[in-house]
């Protein structure tokens, strides 16, 4: 009789605490107070806007591969310089550490994994412990360690070096578009007059989700050589000895990068920032960093300047003193004549109106986009982008990727805002980097 007795009463407050607030009206499930989303650090907010997409200037390499057409982007956020060697490289660090605990987890379960909660209940499987410092002096964990170096027999001059073949970064991700495209159908019922109830399906309910949901593994270390591979008969050994590591170069874009790296620094940013926000803010506010697509990237570098040939709102490469206003390849190739031999430290020369730097010249940057020679034509007027998630077996020219801004070793044509050309997603040069966009959730009016 009790528990008929308590059992009434906990049904009594739960539909009286559904029906308690709003005098009955629509209210909302939950008052929440209201959000202002923090500037992110080293972006800059674009505003929504529509601009005339395409060339500004006559197409001199007859790429055909553009045309006029107004179309309109939604806000976000962009970096306001591209990524810097200094910033890839945490990336890089992070992922030595996680593959080094990983390793120190399986052989060290003790010391480096978490195998009970804090009321004592075992955590299966048990996670890493990223607050165990590494002592590299301990002779177990450098025997676990050795594991991460050059083998002996490949070692130059017996120098022991990090094996940046085994910095492999592994993530998960979900194929929108594919998934999109398969029909989704809902059960209906409908009751009869007799009482009995007839169940209608229009089609068979979709597939397992899972076979959208994408598992990549992708080395990120950059490609040094890219310096040698890219210019025969040139001499670039020390940029690919020195330039990604060394202090010097801290503050330059990195390079020899792929577009597949860049997607997976995009995908660790992510990982990073709302990890940090649950573990500090105890928020759940997904915040979500990716490549931009080519029409973002357009906009952003026209600044504002609707039909203006370069981010600066000139036609002319130079300004009023007879400087030039971007790193590239001028003239018949005096190389040096804009101050730098090859790329310069990121923000060497002044920003566009929305406050972002080298949008031209510097070096080229990858986008979100497949290429295509008639994207425009089919593609939306309204947040348009073309993807296409190109697998390492398929042939090359469905692995096209969109690259902008053209580079140092670039003439002025492909510094324009409009120029559009493509490299293979999986090829890594000298002269290609990227920054990051990530969309904005606030109100715009």
């Amino acid at each position: 009789m009790k528990k008929l007795i308590l059992l009434g009463f906990i049904a009594t407050l739960v539909l009286t605490g559904c029906n308690s607030t709003g005098n009955g009206e629509l209210v909302g499930v939950q008052k929440r107070e209201k959000w202002f989303e923090p500037e992110p650090y080293g972006m800059v907010k674009i505003p929504m806007g529509s601009f005339v997409v395409g060339p500004s200037d006559e197409d001199i390499t007859f790429s055909m591969n553009s045309q006029s057409k107004t179309i309109s982007v939604d806000a976000f956020w962009m970096d306001e310089t591209e990524i810097t060697n200094n910033e890839y490289r945490q990336f890089v660090q992070w992922v030595i550490d996680s593959i080094t605990r990983r390793k120190l987890g399986d052989d060290l379960p003790d010391e480096f994994l978490i195998q009970e909660d804090e009321f004592g209940n075992p955590i299966d499987p048990p996670l890493l412990n990223w607050n165990t410092r590494i002592n590299t002096r301990d002779q177990d964990v450098a025997a676990v360690l050795e594991e991460m170096y050059i083998p002996e027999n490949e070692r130059f001059f017996r120098r022991k070096e990090l094996d940046t073949r085994k910095l492999i970064y592994e993530y998960q991700d979900i194929d929108y578009q594919e998934a999109s495209k398969e029909k989704r159908t809902f059960d209906r019922s409908i009751k009869n007059s007799d009482g009995s109830v007839t169940f209608y399906e229009d089609a068979p309910r979709s597939s397992d989700r899972s076979k959208f949901i994408k598992t990549y593994r992708i080395n990120i270390y950059p490609d040094t050589l890219a310096w040698i591979s890219d210019f025969t008969y040139s001499y670039n050994d020390p940029m690919a000895k020195m330039y990604f590591w060394h202090p010097g170069f801290d503050d330059y874009p990195v390079v020899g990068v792929t577009w597949e790296q860049a997607k997976a620094f995009c995908v660790w940013r992510t990982m990073y920032h709302n990890n940090y926000l649950q573990r500090e803010k105890g928020g759940a506010f997904v915040q979500n960093y990716r490549l931009p697509t080519e029409y973002e990237w357009e906009y952003a570098a026209r600044g504002g300047r609707n039909l203006s040939m370069y981010p600066w709102g000139s036609p002319y490469t130079r300004d009023d003193k007879g400087c030039f206003l971007a790193n590239f390849k001028p003239l018949r190739g005096n190389y040096v004549d804009d101050g730098f031999l090859k790329p310069s430290p990121v923000g060497s020369f002044d920003p566009n109106d929305f406050g972002l730097y080298d949008m031209a010249g510097n070096v080229a940057e990858w986008t979100n986009s497949a290429y295509d020679e008639n994207a425009y034509n089919f593609t939306h007027d309204l947040n348009p982008n073309y993807e296409y998630n190109a697998l390492p077996d398929e042939p090359a020219v469905m692995k096209r990727k969109v690259i902008r801004g053209g580079s140092w070793k670039d003439i002025s044509y492909y510094l324009q805002a409009g120029t559009r050309t493509y490299e293979y997603q999986d090829s890594a040069k000298s002269y290609i980097g990227f920054r990051c966009v990530r969309s904005t959730m606030g109100i715009e009016k």
